[in-house]
């Protein structure tokens, strides 16, 4: 199985949608752009997102058992994926890419 690398591409922040609809919060959000995770398989790595994990982690556990090309042909890279986490307020982009051995 091989290894993902999960980086952080891009945080978003929608203050007017949080103003109208979101109750207040005080810890939202870990992420911060430039942010390196690896994947090895179905292990959530330390420090990242639960929600964004669930988001990813089956394109992360296809990336780490060979699968190319999602989408036929969306990436650039056939052995990566763009994912955003669910999180309508503040949504994280997340670069997906298999790490050759």
């Amino acid at each position: 199985m091989k290894k993902v690398r999960i980086t952080v591409m891009r945080k978003a922040c929608y203050r007017d949608l949080m103003e109208r609809y979101e109750n207040p919060i005080e810890h939202a959000c870990d992420m911060e752009e430039g942010m390196v995770f690896t994947a090895d398989g179905w292990q959530k790595p330390d420090g990242l997102c639960d929600s964004a994990w669930e988001t990813m982690s089956p394109f992360v556990m296809g990336l780490a058992h060979g699968a190319e090309n999602f989408y036929d042909g969306w990436m650039k890279n056939p052995r990566s994926a763009m994912i955003s986490c669910n999180d309508g307020f503040r949504p994280v982009s997340f670069l997906l890419e298999t790490i050759e051995d």
